[in-house]
């Protein structure tokens, strides 16, 4: 059973996701939060293995408890659901930890799935959001000195990142879509990662660019 606490300062929003929640046979809803305090002060009673929470809330946003819950608790899994698209709250969310990251447009079995996904040690990100990503390569950002990927891993590195299918990896690059497979596995492999979105994950909070 997944247990999962939602954290939001919308009685409305946490009414809804309660009730998708409660049709599910393999979750169930152990807590309820309006506010980081409150959030804080269940913690430790309901041990929940998965916390779905809002950005924007009272005394501390979530990625202030994001980084805390990361700390204190890094057995536990925060899935950000907002509103917000910006820039600052996506990669902040992302560097302190959180394991997923959907826009409250989101459809209800796609939330559903993502909190099945996150409870599988996985992570996810709103499709909207890999643009962020790409816009953060672009920045200029260094390479982290420890990388061991080849300049080929990279490039195919890069297209995981633009949310690019093994077939159009293969048309950028002018090799075979059974090379870039065997590329995709050496990257997981060497990254340590079981998924794209993993794998997206982790380019952005050690820094990787593919291109040197």
């Amino acid at each position: 059973m997944i247990n999962v606490m939602l954290v939001d300062d919308h009685a409305i929003l946490r009414d809804g996701l309660k009730t998708i929640i409660s049709l599910e046979k393999d979750m169930k809803v152990v807590g309820e939060a309006t506010s980081g305090r409150e959030m804080i002060a269940l913690l430790e009673k309901a041990r929940p293995h998965i916390i779905v929470m809002d950005i924007n809330m009272p005394e501390q946003d979530g990625i202030q408890l994001t980084k805390m819950v990361k700390k204190e608790y890094p057995e536990v899994k925060v899935l950000i659901l907002t509103m917000y698209k910006h820039d600052e709250y996506f990669m902040s969310a992302i560097k302190e930890g959180a394991d997923g990251y959907l826009l409250k447009d989101s459809p209800s079995d796609q939330v559903i799935d993502a909190i099945r996904t996150v409870f599988q040690g996985e992570s996810i990100i709103h499709p909207a959001m890999t643009k962020k990503l790409i816009n953060y390569h672009q920045q200029g950002v260094q390479q982290a000195e420890d990388t061991t990927l080849t300049e080929r891993e990279k490039e195919v590195l890069l297209g995981l990142v633009e949310g690019l299918s093994n077939k159009e990896i293969a048309q950028r690059l002018f090799i075979s879509d059974k090379t870039v497979k065997i590329h995709v596995s050496k990257i997981f492999k060497k990254l340590d990662v079981k998924s794209r979105s993993q794998v997206v994950i982790y380019a952005v909070q050690h820094k990787l660019v593919p291109f040197p």
